[in-house]
């Protein structure tokens, strides 16, 4: 099969014009740093900037609770910072599945622009 997706991808660059074939090349798969660091580029760049300082800043406040929580002995105390515990791990890992609904949602945008260029490569191979 990975014969076969080579093909079609040579294919796709044979009829592609210079500048067309290396904006196919950039849509290539991305490893998980890569994607990573995608979401920090862009035009909603600053929120995932403050977004990720708010989740650290979360997490950080988290460890505080747990700490506070392992220190007092009466049952309201325990209450007290068990609860902000919870709320603050529970901040921290909406954030995080944010940033990556969007890592997912920038490869499922990559994914249809090769799609659109494949098919902009066949359907001008049928013309000719």
């Amino acid at each position: 099969m990975k014969t076969n997706t080579e093909d079609i991808d040579q294919l796709i660059k044979e009829t592609l014009t210079q500048e067309e074939a290396k904006f196919y090349d950039d849509l290539e798969e991305q490893n998980l740093l890569q994607m990573v660091s995608g979401i920090f580029s862009g035009k909603n760049s600053w929120i995932v900037i403050v977004m990720s300082i708010v989740q650290v800043l979360l997490f950080g406040l988290f460890i505080y609770c747990t700490i506070q929580f392992f220190k007092v002995e009466a049952t309201n105390d325990l209450i007290k910072w068990g609860f902000l515990g919870t709320l603050c791990i529970l901040g921290s890992s909406m954030l995080k599945l944010f940033s990556w609904m969007q890592m997912d949602k920038k490869a499922i945008i990559r994914e249809m622009k090769r799609l659109e260029l494949q098919v902009l490569s066949l359907s001008s191979k049928d013309s000719d």
